[in-house]
């Protein structure tokens, strides 16, 4: 057999291309090549595994092709960029390495350092021109794009700054600013990160209401994938609650109104409704009137003809906040849309309290308290809970799904309650002749509820 057609040695040292079936490395360990004498060729590719610059420039000063491809058509990069060798990435492309060769399985450098989250590696072949792979939900007929496809090319970054949770950044769209979430490099070896992305723009695009955060758009067919959505810089309800503590009982019972009201739309979404799933403080915005906006849904679930759902696996600290999950999602039990009433009754005890829902216990533990049927304590004075409030937040966090309250029915004591504490406050300051002016007009609207006067007694 003539050297042209003589086969290639298979390189298998060490962490295999990210397409290819099966990733794991031979039984052969370091010290096996170390003392076999090797083609030049495999030489560069195993000191390439090694991270050893030193060796491979008197190999390539001695002739050897930079650009050498095994068997499964491998190159040194390849190697390089699975190991994390980011000296050595840098030394081949210096040397003239292709940036882009793709191995029998159609994996690139590129795509390897991303599937083994090479994060250096990977900024650094993107410096030198190589391009990610495509987007997982490209589609190849340009009337299949979705209509909410935003052009990446809009989005000015300049000046961006990370807001609320981490995965969003400030951007400039069309002359307004927006909220971007990007999707990172791992979602292209992550097929629950790609579904939970697809199923949070579907549900986006069904929403449309004064307390829920308006979607804009996205990007899906190049990377890095974004979700856009109006931008409210006033920032979040965890951040308000940090800067001023306990909240004045009409400004609490506001803020619970503005948050029951979008979480019922939510609810009462047709045909399937809508659960948040991941209801907290961080996922509440304001906006500049004061007024409160539920956000990211990047965990939430359609409840569909089945009325309850259950998660494929149980749920962790990373895919939600343990101080306000509810127990049956802890014990990764069947729930329906009542979790989201037992994580509004934290936070509206929490805006009272000024405090968190068991401040002191480490967050892995408030879960469990929980199951255990405790509850946070209600320290404030009791005059910071208007009328029927704690025992409003005491039916919503009941350990029995079924005997909270939806949140049509928490709506409406909610004004109960605001009308019933702004009448209060009313007779607290009026002067004589006019507290007997409002405690007759209170005691006919007890039997009108109706009237103009029980309307306007807010106002």
């Amino acid at each position: 057999m003539d050297a042209v057609n003589k086969p290639q040695p298979r390189f298998q040292l060490g962490k295999q291309s990210s397409l290819a079936p099966e990733r794991q490395a031979s039984g052969a360990g370091a010290g096996d090549f170390g003392s076999m004498a090797l083609p030049s060729s495999v030489r560069l590719m195993y000191l390439a595994n090694e991270g050893d610059s030193d060796g491979i420039k008197e190999l390539l000063d001695s002739g050897s092709d930079v650009n050498f491809r095994d068997i499964d058509d491998r190159t040194a990069l390849h190697v390089a960029a699975c190991q994390g060798r980011t000296d050595v990435v840098e030394l081949l492309i210096r040397r003239g390495a292709e940036i882009e060769p793709r191995d029998r399985w159609g994996s690139t450098p590129l795509a390897d350092a991303m599937y083994y989250k090479n994060h250096d590696v990977v900024k650094l072949l993107e410096k030198h021109g190589a391009k990610p792979p495509m987007a997982p939900m490209h589609v190849q007929n340009a009337r299949e794009v979705p209509e909410y496809e935003i052009n990446p090319s809009e989005l000015d970054f300049t000046n961006s700054v990370h807001i609320t949770k981490g995965t969003f950044r400030i951007a400039l769209w069309r002359g307004t600013h927006v909220a971007v979430k990007m999707l990172g490099d791992e979602v292209f070896t992550d097929d629950d990160k790609v579904k939970a992305f697809h199923d949070e723009l579907a549900l986006l695009q069904k929403i449309r209401h004064p307390n829920v955060v308006q979607f804009l758009g996205a990007v899906t067919q190049s990377t890095p994938m974004m979700i856009v959505t109006e931008y409210l810089p006033q920032g979040d309800l965890c951040a308000y609650l940090k800067r001023r503590g306990a909240l004045k009982p009409i400004t609490a019972l506001k803020f619970a109104l503005d948050i029951a009201r979008g979480m019922n739309y939510l609810h009462e979404n047709k045909p399937e409704a809508i659960i948040h799933r991941d209801l907290e403080p961080s996922n509440i915005l304001r906006d500049d009137s004061g007024h409160l906006k539920v956000a990211d849904f990047g965990v939430s679930k359609l409840l569909k003809v089945a009325k309850t759902v259950k998660e494929d696996k149980p749920v962790t600290s990373q895919d939600t906040s343990w101080r306000y999950v509810a127990p049956e999602v802890f014990r990764n039990e069947e729930y329906d849309t009542k979790v989201d009433v037992f994580s509004f009754a934290l936070i509206l005890q929490e805006m009272i309290e000024g405090c968190p829902p068991f401040p002191k216990m480490p967050e892995n533990e408030v879960p469990k308290a929980y199951v255990a049927n405790e509850r946070p304590q209600f320290k404030a004075s009791p005059k910071l809970y208007a009328y029927g409030l704690r025992e409003l937040i005491e039916e919503c966090w009941d350990k029995d799904p079924h005997r909270r309250p939806t949140f049509k029915h928490i709506i409406k004591r909610l004004e109960d309650i605001s009308n019933l504490h702004a009448y209060q406050k009313r007779l607290k300051d009026c002067t004589p002749t006019c507290f007997w002016n409002l405690r007759a007009l209170f005691q006919r609207d007890r039997t009108n509820p109706g009237s103009q006067s029980s309307r306007s007694m807010t106002r």
